[in-house]
């Protein structure tokens, strides 16, 4: 990963910098004293921290299951994006679930990876493609779902004002072919 993917923090805060000098704003007064710098760090650990984050290295060590689990479902798992068409914030919640093959993984890594997969410059419908494919690939799980429920200020500030969720739903292996198993779980992500 390079760091441009990571964020420069010294680049971001001199483009935040500019764009306040494009809006107007007087960088030497003092509501603005520290705003680029606060801005950069800000950026860099939540909307790009994810891609310093390894889906591989969050789900490596896998244990064996002791039993066969049916199914394991994650919910609330918060998260928070920046989506790259406005540059605006979206924040929600995600419900994971899978079926697990012969491994089994700690509920702490799937909050883990919903940060890897969000906190980045991504939309929501990708973030949650991409969490289901890390699952299937690195568990080898029989299949996958996550259901994100985001409120995102591109909806929200516009004149239009929306006050609307987001929902977007991933699923792979069983649950993309057994609709039962969709069924069972979307009442539970909601």
């Amino acid at each position: 990963m390079t760091t441009a993917a990571a964020g420069d923090r010294d680049a971001l805060a001199a483009a935040v910098a500019a764009l306040l000098r494009a809006a107007g704003a007087d960088l030497a007064a003092k509501d603005f004293a520290d705003t680029p710098d606060r801005v950069a760090r800000l950026w860099c650990d939540a909307f790009l921290g994810g891609n310093r984050l390894d889906p591989a290295v969050i789900l490596g060590h896998p244990v064996e299951g002791e039993a066969p689990t049916e199914m394991v479902v994650v919910r609330d798992l918060p998260f928070a994006g920046m989506c790259p068409h406005h540059l605006l914030p979206y924040i929600g919640r995600a419900t994971i679930a899978y079926l697990p093959g012969d491994k089994l993984v700690g509920f702490g890594r799937l909050g883990e990876l919903v940060r890897c997969f969000t906190a980045r410059l991504t939309l929501q419908e990708r973030a949650g493609n991409d969490i289901v494919d890390a699952i299937m690939t690195h568990l080898q799980a029989r299949g996958a779902a996550c259901i994100m429920v985001g409120q995102h200020a591109c909806l929200r500030i516009p004149e239009t004002r929306h006050d609307a969720e987001v929902v977007t739903a991933s699923f792979r292996g069983e649950f993309r072919d057994r609709a039962e198993l969709r069924d069972r779980l979307m009442p539970r992500a909601s």
